[in-house]
């Protein structure tokens, strides 16, 4: 499936976990239940943003984008993470409201299996975008499917909360956990937000694209074709490498093209989604575009 198809389906799902998560607070009055569902808002309109980047990042280069809209996807994880930082702060507001003032809980196994079958979903759903968003280099689906699992992972938390609130009839014990799940989303709101920052400022492509670049240019290198300045970013699901290509000045530009035009070939066949752009120069002459300093 396509990554669209994906976040489609996460939509679908956010709305079904924020109808099971609704009725597990409505029948138990807890607030740790409130914030899971509380989170669930978080995940829809966070998959309903992710869509619309992803749409975005997929469109061709035009006159005002002419390198595309590949970054498009950055700006969906960081927005995730915003309204994760809000979310937890609305948590924590009713789960200090309900410390201050403890009230019973009621029907806990009827709430406690809504929870259950809602955590079920998002872990299924999660589980399956990952291996999709890593394998399409999609930062928006991977931060989905990352959101998604902690989604699973406060339910757990959740769930055994209540269940030590049933078993000692400490009320307190339930906004204390919704607190602890408050914090806990955060920490994960501050990691997304980190993370599309990073990504924004031409981050350098994985370790192992870098690895199969330098093995493909050490196919070509000899004694009179030799690499340098190679220089390496991402861009949502594309990336991007710059080199200069050293070769004997006596070589017609014939020659010169070919031999390039193989080596690009090579690079975007040993690394997905790579754009190659290299700079023909010959064996005697450098190039020192790195030693002069940005005006501050």
């Amino acid at each position: 499936m396509e990554v669209r198809t994906y976040l489609k389906i996460s939509v679908g799902v956010a709305l079904a976990t924020i109808a099971l998560k609704t009725g597990a607070w409505w029948v138990t009055a807890s607030v740790s239940l409130l914030s899971d569902a509380m989170e669930s808002l978080v995940n829809l309109a966070g998959a309903m943003f992710a869509l619309v980047m992803v749409t975005i990042a997929a469109r061709p280069p035009d006159e005002d984008h002419p390198y595309g809209h590949h970054k498009a996807e950055y700006f969906s994880s960081g927005f995730e993470g915003v309204l994760i930082f809000a979310a937890a702060v609305g948590i924590i507001w009713a789960a200090v409201s309900r410390l201050l003032h403890p009230q019973p809980l009621e029907a806990l196994g009827l709430g406690l299996l809504l929870s259950v079958l809602s955590s079920t979903l998002n872990g299924a759903l999660a589980w399956s975008m990952l291996r999709k968003g890593r394998a399409a280099r999609s930062m928006a689906l991977q931060a989905d499917a990352r959101h998604l699992f902690t989604d699973v992972w406060t339910s757990a938390g959740v769930l055994v909360g209540l269940g030590a609130v049933h078993l000692t009839g400490w009320l307190w014990l339930d906004p204390v956990v919704a607190i602890g799940v408050a914090l806990n989303i955060m920490r994960e709101g501050g990691s997304l937000v980190s993370g599309s920052a990073d990504a924004l400022m031409d981050r350098a492509i994985e370790p192992d694209a870098r690895a199969e670049i330098d093995k493909v240019l050490a196919g070509f290198g000899h004694q009179t074709i030799r690499f340098d300045h190679v220089v390496t970013r991402r861009a949502g699901q594309r990336r991007f490498v710059d080199l200069h290509m050293h070769m004997p000045s006596s070589w017609t530009l014939g020659r010169a093209a070919a031999v390039r035009g193989s080596v690009e070939q090579a690079l975007m066949s040993a690394v997905p989604g790579l754009r190659a752009t290299i700079q023909l120069l010959p064996l005697d002459v450098e190039a020192h575009f790195n030693d002069v300093e940005d005006p501050i």
